[in-house]
Parts: structure tokens; C-alpha cells; sequence
């Protein structure tokens, strides 16, 4: 493994975690959604990762492989006086979970630095063995 290949596995991960804080934002946007005329809710989202491995003519790093949509149910909320709400009372909400989606988006950030350094200590290195070399 060169040196350079630091930066790209590196940057894939850094793009993947970019996407995951954005999934991250819209779960939260949408956290207090109410369902549509047509029942429909908005359901959180989650990214899935994978990796490249090494030696493959691919790049190696991390990609996003997909985002899923999430299969529990969606939250209903007994509220008669909401202009939504059902013939029972009930108002259909989504079924994000703000604590989770907060940490979500702490790790997602985590690591999102912690590549961001990486890159800073591979670049700081190679000036420091080309000063050498001088």
C-alpha cells in the first residue's frame, strides 16, 4: 500500500459520511412530519456502507451501497383537534427517532473528522520525508 493510496481511502470515506449527514439532516427536517391526504408518512432513512477492498482495480475504500427506507411503523399520535387527524383522533407522524438520528449524526461527524485528520497527518508525513530529501 503506497502512501498515496491513504488519500483515497480516506476521501471515499469522508464522501460516505458526507451522504450519511445529509440522510442524517432530512430524517431530522422531517422528524415532526405529519402523513399526507394519502396516509403516507415520512419513514427515516439510513445509509448502508461498503467496502472496497484493497488490490481491487477499483478504488479501495468505503462506498455507499444503498439507503434504506426504515420497516417499522409509522407513530400515531392521539391528537382530535389536528386538522389531520383521523376518525378516531389519531394524527399519523413519522416514524423518525430524534435521539437516534442526534447520534447518528455525532458518529457520522466523528469520523467524518477523524478521515479529515488522517488526510492532514499523510500530507504533513510526505512533506516531511521530501524535506528529507533535500
Amino acid at each position: 500500500m503506497s502512501m498515496f493510496s491513504i488519500f483515497s481511502v480516506s476521501g471515499s470515506a469522508v464522501s460516505a459520511q458526507s451522504q450519511r449527514l445529509n440522510v442524517v439532516a432530512s430524517n431530522l427536517a422531517n422528524a415532526d412530519a405529519v402523513a399526507g391526504p394519502d396516509g403516507q408518512g415520512y419513514k427515516s432513512r439510513q445509509v448502508v456502507f461498503e467496502t472496497m477492498p484493497m488490490g481491487s482495480e477499483a478504488a479501495s475504500g468505503v462506498k455507499v451501497s444503498s439507503i434504506k427506507e426504515s420497516t417499522e411503523p409509522l407513530r400515531r399520535v392521539h391528537n382530535p383537534a389536528h386538522p389531520s387527524a383521523d376518525a378516531e383522533g389519531y394524527v399519523t407522524q413519522s416514524n423518525v427517532n430524534p435521539v437516534e438520528e442526534m447520534v447518528n449524526m455525532i458518529s457520522a461527524s466523528r469520523s467524518y473528522q477523524n478521515n479529515v485528520e488522517v488526510m492532514n497527518t499523510a500530507k504533513t508525513l510526505l512533506l516531511k520525508t521530501l524535506q528529507m530529501g533535500q
